[in-house]
This record gives C-alpha cells, structure tokens and sequence, in this order.
C-alpha cells in the first residue's frame, strides 16, 4: 500500500508529477536491472541513485540542459534521465558498449557525460567536480565580458552551473576551496549536497562536528537552503525560488538536502553489516519514489493500480532496453589508446629562430613575459593568474610599482590587459589548477602558475585526475587545453628542500600531460606558443636558475617561430658520445663538454630535448648512430627519473648501436639541503658529468 502522508503540492503541476514519477520509476528500474547484469557478469560494477529520485528530478525541472552546465557525482542518475539522457546510453555504459556516449565504455555506470546537454564527464574522485565547476561558471561571466570570443565558447547571462556532492565528500579541502573562490567571486553556481547520512560505513556523526548547511553558514554572499530530498514538492518549491535567483545575479546557493541511501553504496559493499534494521526501516517509509507515488495518488492524478502499472512499465521499458544494449559490440582493443592527447599538426620545426638584427639578448625571465603579453594581445581566451601573479590591488595600481609574480614575469600584465586576464587567486594550488580545468572546458586558454614546484602537490588531483584524464575519459568529448607555468629546480643557494625539488619524472607518467622544460630564452617562446596551441592540458616547467643566466639569453623570436612539441635541438655537435639532458643540466653539460674536450680529448653530441612528452627518439637514436655511447644527465633523483625511460627505450630499441653500456648522472636520492656544500654534493655538477664522459669513453 501507498503511504498516505506527503508534503505541500502547491506548486507541483500535475503533469510534471507524472512525468517525473515515471522517470523516477525507471531509474529504479535502471538500478534493479543494473545489479541484476553484475550478478550476471554482464555488467562489471553498479552504483545506485535510489534515494535520490525526487532531489535530482524535482531540480532538472528549473535546469535547462543544453544551456546550464553540469558536474554531477554518481548519484545524479535520475538527473540525466530528466536532462533526457535514455535509458539505453545509461545502460551502455553499464555493460561497457562501445557506443556508449559517456566514455566509449572507459568508465564505470553512473559517470556520467553528453556534451549537447552540457554534462560533464566526471571522475570517482570525490569532490574533484567542485573546483572545475567554479572554473566553468567563472568562464561564463568572463565569455559574456568578452562577446569578442565567440563560438564554440557561447555564454548565455542566465547560465547556472550545477555541481552535487555527497555529504561525506564535503569533508574534502576543495570542497572548502570551492565554497571561498564561489563566495568571494558571487558566481551563479548551484552546490547540491545529497546527504544520506554515510559515507559508505562512515557514519555523518564521524566525519563532521554539525550538518553541512551550518558549518557552511559562514561564507557571507552563499545562500543556505535545507530541505527534505525525499519531498519532490518541497524540492520543487525550493528550486523554483532559488533557481529563479540565481539566474538573475543573486549568487551561488548550497542547497544541502536530506535524502536516503535505500540500496548499499555500490555493488561492492554490504550496508548491512554497518546498517541496523531498524535504520533501514526507517529509510524505507522515507523512499522517495513512493512519496511520489503518494503525491500522485492523493491528489487524484493516478488510483494504486496505476502506480503498480507504471512501475511494471518502468521495468519492462528497461528489460527492453537492456536486451538491446546487451546487443550492441564491446569497444575494440585497439581503441585503447585513442583519445589519449590530441598533438596538434606543427608547422616545419626549425633548428634555431632565424637571426634578428640589432634584437639585443633577453633573459628566460624577460622573454616569456614577453612571450605572454604576446599571446594574451592576440587572444582573449587566454587568462593569467594564480598567487601573487597581478601587479596589485586594482584600486592601487596608479600609485604602487606592482608585483607581478615572485620571479617578476608576469609584471605588467593587469594593467595592460586588466583585472580579469591577470589576477591572483588563494594561496591553494588545487584552486588554481582546477578553476582552469572549469575554464578551458568552456573553450578559454587558461595560464595558471604554481609560484614553486615544490608546492604543486596539493594540486595532484586537479592536475591528474581532472586535466589530464579528461580527454581519455569522455572519449574525446571534452578536453582541457590549460598551461600550468611551474618554476622548479635548483642550483640557487639556499633554495633548500621547499624551493629546489625536481620531479619532472612523476608528470611524465601522467597520461594525458604533455611536459615542457626549455633551457634557452628562444625556446621558452617557442615552446609556450605551442603549448597555447595544444587541446590538452601542458606542464610547462621553467628552471629558477635559468630564468637570468647570462647563458641562457637570446634574441625574442620574430612571432611565427614556434619550437614543435617532440622536437629536440642538438646544442653541441661531437662523434664520441651522446648525451641527453634538459633543463638546467644543458648548460652544465656544455660546460663538461668543453672540459671533456680539452682534458681528453672527447667530444660529445648534447641533445636538449625540450619536451619529454612527448621526447624527440629519432634525434637521439641519429645520435648513437654516430657515437655508440649514452650519457643521461638530469637533475632530478636518480631513481626513476626520466633518465630511466631513455635508457629503457635506448636498451630495447638501440641496442644494436651501444658500444658501452648507458651512464646517467643525475641527484642523488635524496631532498636538496640548505647549506651549499649539501646542495652541491646532491646535485649534478659540471665536474661528474665531465667525468662521466671521459670514463664511458675509456671502455
């Protein structure tokens, strides 16, 4: 039997009520169907939105898919279903199909993507959506300042973006990251908490000291609404109201909703072996689906048999649907490693920008501040910021010099190009980097830095599990053509373990990620132009030490030169062994090079290889062609460094032409001490290189 009981109808349009109890029949459906297929080995993981039918339905009502955007989490079935994803593309992706839509079967059910209807792909990282989803309404509010920009990135001044999240994950620190920038900026974003009261076995009493809406209450210029989840017409009401405020200037709403959690968290855990019967009985009288059911009966709209018809309905709908699915071909093997990055068609590379007459030399430092005054003059999509980066608080600028960045390369930029292309942001990497992910998804080319490589680490998430598997995940559906400038090494004295560290290596590992690390100021043009070329997300590493090293000094590249990703430059020609190096080791290794040389008589080929993802193989195998020995000079530890990769590429592919065996010389495998005499001792120094050379030329 329907319970009589359920809330205030007033505003419910009887119409609706129908449609969406059915929607919310087939999403239970769905997850009944879904869990079937696992125990079945035809379907590999399920994860329910049961519980959550009447929240997710009751909001699409004031959404608009195609015009919103949305960041949902796992729960949001039911939201896709009202968005007007199928059943069948919800199917696909729990059977792995290739057509699904979502991923082309890469990603588990209920992550879900459809580029027309604005939904974003998501990850299983909880709470990683929020950053990103910052960053994308941030965008709009910028493509509306900026009409200039156009296509594809349309913006439309009534645009909210939609981000949920359990109530568990808002134990997470970009939860509270995304909550500040959403407040201080007053961004049209709408924060849906579903709260169930677990976090898989973890109680809501264990993980926070009061429920969310209260300890969110502080963040002036957030709107705090609660409301009963598993009442569609007070969910209806709710949205209704703040919707219709948020599309009209009023700033971001948390709406924290009490929902249930009818099924277990996914098909890999048992809640009943932390879950009382009676908690469960008591979440089974608050089941949305039959307080929506009640509604309709009680207000005359359907008699019990019809709800009993139309659930039957729901079940054979999804059978149907299923049968198809189940159909349909698996991905091929083959496809595996599509989508992986997009590198864009280069033009001819280059050896060298061709010679400027009376173009006095520029520091790295200079040039690329050059270089980014450059490209933001030619393109409004491109945005500069992170800590300390803008010149100074806008209402200032007429009396004080500025800042512009720790290193001073991005002095200038606000007052050129104003406060909206160059501003600072929290001290907090992972804000940084995930608003830019949220903003290159709206079609924008964001510049992010992290002011010390050595604090990039509470950026990981964003950085990995956000930029760099996007294009992967979404089946080439969405990318997020971002460049995160990072200052990074050593060799300044007193730099010690916080501002010296080198760990080029673990992006390199990083799918997805292209890796830039020039050692010249013409390369460091070059290289950012074709990083702003890119449609995927781009390290741009640039070496402290070499940022004024008379060494490093060139010319400022005449506008069409540009140095291709995977396009080594030799900067000494020698017979007798090659070396491979980037960065800051260059310039040691030319100077041990010419001590080599001098002392004994051995001259080595050194390769810069400018980009490690991808790296230049042909130049480096040319090379050996010629000398038959490998010297690998890094400067980041030794231990799987990316020295190693060479080296195991040279062993499997270059054997043949290896008259000794590789040598690397790199740090040691440990942190850089303060005191030079440490630095010193744990870097590499001209002096080991030069003596690796003569001794791999003595076998």
């Amino acid at each position: 039997m329907i319970a009589p009981e359920m809330g205030s109808h007033q505003s419910v349009v009887l119409a609706d009520l129908l449609a969406d109890l059915r929607l919310a029949a087939l999403s239970r459906a769905l997850d009944d169907k879904e869990i079937a297929l696992q125990k079945q080995n035809r379907a590999f993981f399920q994860i329910s939105g049961a519980g959550h039918e009447a929240l997710c339905l009751g909001l699409a009502r004031s959404l608009r898919a195609g015009h919103d955007w949305f960041f949902p989490y796992y729960r949001d079935r039911s939201l896709a279903l009202g968005l007007g994803v199928s059943p069948e593309d919800l199917l696909r992706q729990a059977v792995g199909a290739a057509a699904d839509p979502s991923s082309g079967g890469r990603q588990m059910p209920s992550h879900f993507g459809d580029r027309a209807r604005h939904i974003v792909s998501q990850t299983s990282a909880t709470g990683s959506q929020m950053l990103p989803a910052v960053g994308c309404a941030e965008a709009g509010r910028y493509l509306l300042a900026h009409p200039a920009i156009g296509s594809p990135a349309t913006a439309r001044p009534d645009e909210i973006t939609y981000v949920s999240i359990g109530d568990g994950a808002t134990s997470q620190g970009e939860f509270w990251e995304a909550l500040n920038t959403a407040a201080n900026a007053a961004l049209p974003l709408l924060i849906v908490v579903a709260d169930n009261g677990w976090a898989i076995s973890v109680p809501a009493s264990q993980h926070q000291p009061a429920p969310i809406s209260r300890l969110a209450s502080g963040f002036d210029g957030i709107e705090i609404v609660t409301v009963d989840g598993t009442d569609y017409a007070a969910v209806r009401d709710a949205a209704q109201r703040f919707c219709g405020r948020l599309r009209h200037g009023g700033g971001p709403v948390l709406l924290h909703a009490s929902v249930t959690r009818p099924y277990s968290h996914s098909s890999a855990d048992t809640q009943a072996k932390y879950r009382t019967a009676a908690d469960l009985a008591h979440e089974a009288e608050r089941d949305p689906l039959r307080r929506m059911a009640a509604l309709a009966v009680n207000s005359g709209l359907l008699t019990e048999d019809d709800v009993a018809d139309l659930l039957n309905d729901a079940r054979r709908r999804v059978d149907a649907a299923a049968t198809s699915v189940l159909a349909e071909p698996a991905p091929s093997p083959t496809s595996a490693t599509d989508h992986v990055v997009s590198i864009p068609a280069w033009p001819a590379p280059s050896a060298d920008p061709p010679a400027a007459d009376d173009a006095p030399p520029l520091t790295m430092a200079d040039a690329i501040g050059r270089c980014l005054a450059e490209v933001m003059a030619a393109d409004e999509r491109i945005r500069v910021f992170g800590e300390d980066v803008a010149d100074a608080p806008e209402e200032s600028l007429g009396e004080l010099e500025g800042k512009g960045g720790v290193f001073g390369i991005t002095a200038g930029l606000q007052r050129r190009f104003g406060s909206d292309r160059c501003f600072n942001t929290p001290l907090a990497e992972a804000n940084i980097v995930g608003r830019a992910v949220g903003q290159a998804i709206r079609g924008l080319k964001p510049v992010p830095e992290v002011q010390f490589f050595d604090y990039i680490w509470t950026a990981m998430q964003q950085i990995r599990t956000e930029a760099a598997t996007l294009r992967w995940r979404s089946h080439g559906s969405y990318s997020a053509p971002l460049v995160l400038r990072v200052p990074i090494g050593g060799y300044l004295a007193g730099g010690a373990i916080w501002h010296s560290q080198s760990g080029e290596s673990i992006f390199a590992h990083t799918p997805g990620l292209l890796v830039a690390m020039p050692s010249t100021a013409a390369d460091a043009v070059g290289l950012l132009r074709a990083a702003l070329r890119c449609d995927d997300p781009v390290l741009f590493l640039e070496h402290k030490h070499l940022y004024r090293q008379p060494a490093c000094r060139s010319p400022y590249p005449p506008p069409e030169w540009l140095v291709p990703f995977g396009t080594a430059a030799t900067r000494r020609r020698g017979d007798d062994v090659t070396v491979v190096t980037w960065g800051a080791t260059v310039t040691k290794t030319l100077e041990a090079a010419t001590t080599a040389a001098s002392e004994a008589g051995v001259e080595a080929d050194v390769i810069d290889l400018r980009t490690l993802i991808p790296w230049d193989r042909q130049a480096v195998a040319d090379s050996l062609g010629r000398t038959g020995r490998l010297l690998i000079v890094h400067e980041d530890v030794r231990t799987c460094g990316f020295g190693a990769e060479v080296a195991a590429w040279v062993a499997d592919e270059c054997f043949d032409l290896l008259d000794a065996p590789v040598r690397r010389v790199a740090a040691l495998d440990t942190f850089v001490g303060y005191a030079p005499s440490l630095e010193d001792m744990i870097l590499p120094q001209s002096t080991d290189i030069a003596d690796a050379l003569i001794a791999l030329c003595e076998r």
